[in-house]
């Protein structure tokens, strides 16, 4: 598939360990990648606006000469044909991911029969990681320190609490 154009869509608010797991294996396979962040208005307001996750993930993905980053709104498949992309890489880490991902590829392949869906599982140890999980934890003054990249955690500390780490929260019973 090294002739492959793929795109790897999602909203990546923000970018974690498991998306630069998929990153880095789809870019070994296809002749190039291309992650596409969504314009997603029905996930709710995003943490990090679309400039700021195409940034990201520019640097990000650096290490992969194959790898380009854009952004889309509106259908997958009018996306995939301006760019002449003939594959959508989708990452799936529950049998609840999995029903939804049939969904939308089945769909595509309605409206664009020639576009195929590959469906990947991530490193068993960023099996359990979203965004929305990441901005949870974060929020509440977690670490998250491993499943995200040292950037992205200082972009957001710099987004959350204006680039200072939260204090340490604090355990055990007070005296």
């Amino acid at each position: 598939m090294k002739g492959v154009v793929a795109i790897y869509p999602g909203s990546f608010d923000p970018p974690t360990n498991g998306h630069l797991d998929l990153i880095e294996r789809g870019a070994n396979i296809f002749g190039k990648l291309v992650v596409a962040v969504l314009h997603n208005t029905e996930k709710g307001a995003p943490l990090f606006s679309v400039t700021e996750r195409k940034e990201m993930l520019t640097a990000l993905t650096r290490p992969w000469k194959n790898v380009a980053v854009d952004s889309f709104e509106g259908l997958l498949v009018d996306y995939a044909r301006r760019i002449g992309a003939r594959a959508l890489l989708r990452g799936i880490r529950a049998i609840s991911d999995y029903e939804y991902e049939l969904q939308m590829a089945l769909m595509n392949r309605k409206l664009e029969p020639q576009l195929e869906t590959i469906f990947m599982l991530p490193a068993e140890k960023y099996s359990y990681l979203s965004s929305r999980l990441i901005k949870d934890v974060f929020q509440l003054g977690g670490s998250v320190r491993g499943l995200v990249p040292p950037l992205v955690e200082e972009k957001l500390h710099d987004k959350v609490n204006g680039g200072r780490p939260k204090p340490a929260r604090k355990t055990g019973n007070r005296q």
